[in-house]
C-alpha cells in the first residue's frame, strides 16, 4: 500500500526518472505534488504497471496533481555529464517547473543534490512506497516512451517503439548490423565487444 506523504508537509514533491539504463535517447525526469485526498486504484511503481495502465494514469495524474513538471536530458548531455548527474539534473529541472514551490522533496533512489535548500529525503524503491514518487515515475516513463516511439519512426531498424532504447538482444543486434545513430549514448558500452561497433 503506497503512502501519500513522508514529511508531513502538505506541499511535498516526489521525483523520479526513466531511461538511465538505456543505450539511446534521453533521461526523462518528473516531479509531482499530489493533493491530500489523491487516490487511484492501480497507482504503483511504473515498472509494475502495464503500458495501458500507465497511459490511463498519466492524464489522471496531470488532472488531479496540485502541480507536475517533466524534463528531458538528451543523449548528448548524458554523455557530457554522466547518467547519474543527468538524472539529478533532470529531477532539478522538473522540480523547477512546480508551482507552488514544494516545502519538501522525496526522491526515488539513494543519490540527490540539494535543490534550492529545500529539505529532501532519498528513498530506495521510493516508487513502490510513496504515491508522489510513483506518480512521477509514471509521468517520466510515459513521456519517455512516447518520445522513443517518435524516434523509432526515424530509425525503425532498432525497434525503439518496443524496446524504448533499452539494451535488448534485438537492439544490440541492430547496433552490430547497422552501427549507431545520432541518438545513441557514446559513453555507454553499446555492445559487449566494443570492437564490433561500426562508428
Amino acid at each position: 500500500m503506497l503512502k501519500l506523504n513522508y514529511s508531513g508537509c502538505i506541499l511535498e514533491a516526489g521525483t523520479d526518472e526513466a531511461g538511465r539504463g538505456c543505450l539511446s535517447g534521453p533521461v526523462v525526469a518528473a516531479a509531482v505534488i499530489l493533493p491530500e485526498n489523491f487516490e487511484h486504484p492501480f497507482l504503483n511503481d511504473s515498472k509494475k504497471l502495464t503500458e495501458k495502465q500507465r497511459e490511463l494514469l498519466r492524464p489522471f495524474i496531470e488532472k488531479h496533481a496540485i502541480s507536475f513538471g517533466v524534463s528531458f536530458v538528451d543523449h548528448t548531455e548524458v554523455d557530457a555529464i554522466n547518467v547519474l548527474q543527468a538524472s539529478i539534473t533532470g529531477m532539478h529541472r522538473a522540480i523547477e517547473q512546480l508551482s507552488p514551490i514544494p516545502k519538501f522533496i522525496i526522491v526515488d533512489g539513494n543519490k540527490f543534490k540539494s535543490f534550492k535548500e529545500i529539505p529532501h529525503q532519498t528513498i530506495v524503491k521510493g516508487d513502490a512506497k510513496f504515491m508522489s514518487i510513483a506518480a512521477a515515475s509514471v509521468l517520466a516513463k510515459t513521456y519517455r516512451d512516447a518520445f522513443m516511439e517518435k524516434l523509432d519512426q526515424e530509425f525503425p531498424k532498432y525497434n525503439w517503439k518496443q524496446n524504448k532504447g533499452y539494451p535488448t538482444k534485438q537492439h544490440r543486434d541492430a547496433i552490430r548490423e547497422f552501427g549507431i545513430t545520432k541518438y545513441h549514448r557514446k559513453t555507454f558500452k553499446l555492445l559487449p565487444d566494443q570492437l564490433k561497433l561500426k562508428l
